[in-house]
């Protein structure tokens, strides 16, 4: 652990030195740049003002002379090139491609190439100037500079401050070995009780009275919370028992009396929504054993299961079809033939589905659809619920999964803001994955994907 937390300083440290360093390097190469560019920019114009009358006029002598001087004095390079493109004068080394710098300054732009001189670079600085009279552009003043003192004032700085970072760093390391060794000093003791507790055993507690004032006061204070986390994660237990024993017998009761009542039933239509009731009273009592699985989940003892995700889709799909058509509705499966098995915690899909499809079915209006696609993709089992209503901005997708959390826009829709973070909940407990995306409808896309 040691390691790791000088691991960490020097981390943090190196993160700093370079948020800082960067920029001023960066900042460094631009002003040299800048500095350079500027110098260039006022030769070239200042040529620019000379040549303007000797084009239009064809006397070329003053303003070739002068471009020579220049040329001769500095060891800049420099050419003059009319609005046909037709090289005037050159003198120096001339760019590989001046072409665009010379499309650019025709343009009447100001012209600078390489827009930041960096030491690897090598290229010369490129000036073009417009030769303008009149507003006309009669041609293009370029210069061709080289950059070697330029970039080795560059390079100089940076070394510099490599230097002044490789020292911060150095003294960094010796600081974080002893402030690492201040740090676990009082932590040590508490290793063993925490390593314990981790691994499951709640009655592990860190004998108390041991140490400075500080870690006595650590040490009490560990162990109270230790009691506190065992006594909340006990009345968990016995609730979640409890309300699954309560939750059981009105449910049982309650299947019962549906079965009494399919016995007088003659009409077709209504044994088939018998049928459908009967299912659902099994569903409920399958949400409750998930209830229980994902008690577990948050003490890793959930039981995954592999089911078949198109049956699956399919059976919840038909469930929903009686209240999507009094609704006008479209519901429409899109599922393969083969079966798609998928990985879950128990009851994971049907409870995701049912909340999906419940959420579409609020905001689709009367005459829209939604469908609810199962495909194979990235080695296992993709569910995806389309609808046609409004669908959601990118900030409200974000926190959708929000418990209790509702669109402005919906505030007056049933529900109470928990649906799609049973989704996201069930989906992580499962070792899935959940998203929220615009469709292609125009609605909203809640895509959920688990391993096969």
């Amino acid at each position: 652990m040691r390691r790791r937390l000088v691991v960490t300083y020097l981390l943090l440290l190196c993160m700093v030195l370079l948020a800082l360093a960067i920029p001023l390097a960066v900042t460094v190469a631009s002003r040299e740049t800048d500095r350079a560019v500027a110098d260039r920019l006022a030769d070239a114009t200042r040529f620019a003002s000379l040549a303007a009358p000797a084009v239009r006029s064809g006397e070329l002598d003053a303003v070739t002379d002068e471009l020579r001087r220049y040329q001769e004095l500095y060891g800049i390079g420099t050419m003059l090139v009319d609005q046909d493109q037709r090289v005037l004068s050159v003198f120096g080394s001339r760019p590989a491609d001046p072409a665009g710098a010379i499309r650019g300054a025709l343009a009447g732009h100001q012209v600078g190439s390489p827009e930041t001189l960096w030491p690897w670079t090598t290229e010369p600085l490129v000036v073009a100037v417009p030769v303008s009279d009149g507003g006309a552009v009669l041609g293009v003043v370029l210069t061709v500079s080289p950059t070697d003192r330029n970039r080795r004032a560059v390079l100089v700085v940076w070394l510099v401050l490599a230097l002044v970072g490789a020292i911060a760093v150095a003294a960094c390391l010796t600081t974080a070995h002893r402030l690492a060794g201040w740090v676990l000093r009082p932590v040590t003791r508490l290793d063993a009780a925490a390593h314990e507790i981790a691994a499951g055993d709640s009655a592990a507690r860190v004998q108390p009275g041991l140490g400075p004032p500080e870690l006595r006061r650590l040490s009490a204070s560990f162990n109270e919370m230790a009691d506190a986390v065992a006594e909340a994660m006990e009345r968990q237990r016995s609730f979640v028992a409890h309300a699954s024993h309560q939750l059981r017998n009105p449910l049982t009761v309650l299947r019962l009396r549906i079965e009494d009542l399919g016995g007088g039933l003659d009409d077709e239509e209504l044994r088939a929504d018998h049928e459908i009731a009967l299912e659902e009273t099994d569903r409920l009592a399958d949400v409750l054993d998930g209830l229980l699985a994902l008690a577990r989940a948050e003490r890793g003892q959930q039981r995954v299961e592999v089911v078949d995700a198109v049956s699956l889709a399919r059976n919840r799909v038909q469930a929903w079809r009686p209240l999507t058509e009094r609704r006008e509705i479209e519901l429409v499966a899109v599922l393969p033939d083969e079966r798609l098995p998928a990985r879950m915690v128990a009851t994971a899909l049907d409870q995701a589905l049912d909340a999906l499809i419940d959420n579409a079915l609020k905001f689709t209006p009367a005459g829209g659809k939604v469908e609810v696609e199962v495909a194979a993709r990235d080695g296992g089992a993709e569910v995806t619920v389309r609808d046609t209503g409004p669908g959601m901005t990118e900030e409200q997708r974000r926190r959708a999964t929000e418990r209790f959390w509702r669109a402005p826009d919906a505030q007056n829709v049933d529900g109470a803001g928990l649906g799609l973070s049973i989704v996201a909940v069930l989906v992580e407990a499962s070792g899935g994955r959940f998203a929220l995306a615009p469709a292609a409808t125009g609605g909203l896309a809640a895509t959920i994907w688990f391993t096969s």
